[in-house]
């Protein structure tokens, strides 16, 4: 069951995202993995904006997409980039295929892939890659399954939630099955870059 399109629901999760542990440390390191060079960017289920204005503060020129399909998320990100030019916003829901948007530099994504079946999460790698331009990178800072149900309870609970308040939609699965997609796929220097528990970044490359 997917809330998202709930206003109550994003609001929600939007007072509680900054006080995630360790979340400004995946975030550091999204940002040293993408080039300053981008010239477009394409930010899969962006939210409020949030990753996008970071990713923008040292690539100001750089043309961007954001797709997202809350409509409380929607009037935030329009609201964050009303006044840049150079940000496209899309409304779009990720169980869908990608619309037809050109080729990207990089591709981004915050803790919005796990809301997907494991097959949709496979085919829109496989998108991704298609959309990528040869050197481009695609990062996903995600929210993953962990190895056993005791580790599981353990982030819940850190993160002030319990198996019983979860969001219903997440659909979590390991690293190590993603990282495996994302090479049979053709990307290279495929790897976890960095991780906190359940909270991880998964980074490949177009050769």
């Amino acid at each position: 069951m997917n809330q998202w399109p709930t206003q109550q629901h994003a609001l929600d999760y939007l007072a509680r995202a900054d006080r995630i542990p360790h979340r400004t440390e995946g975030e550091a390191e999204l940002l040293r993995q993408v080039p300053t060079t981008v010239r477009r960017i394409l930010d899969l289920g962006t939210g409020d904006g949030r990753l996008l204005s970071l990713l923008k503060i040292d690539r100001p020129d750089a043309k961007s997409v954001a797709l997202d399909f809350s409509p409380t998320m929607l009037e935030a990100v329009r609201d964050r980039f009303a006044q840049d030019a150079t940000v496209q916003v899309l409304d779009h829901n990720l169980d869908d295929p990608l619309p037809d948007l050109g080729t990207f530099d990089a591709i981004v994504s915050s803790f919005a892939i796990h809301h997907v079946t494991h097959e949709r999460k496979r085919s829109l790698y496989q998108e991704i890659f298609e959309k990528l331009d040869s050197g481009g990178v695609f990062c996903n800072l995600e929210h993953v399954a962990s190895p056993t149900p005791e580790l599981h309870r353990r982030f819940l609970s850190i993160i002030g939630y319990s198996p019983e308040t979860e969001d219903p939609s997440n659909q979590l699965l390991d690293v190590e099955a993603q990282l495996q997609w994302l090479r049979s796929i053709g990307f290279q220097q495929v790897d976890c870059y960095w991780k906190w528990l359940e909270m991880a970044l998964l980074i490949g490359i177009k050769p």
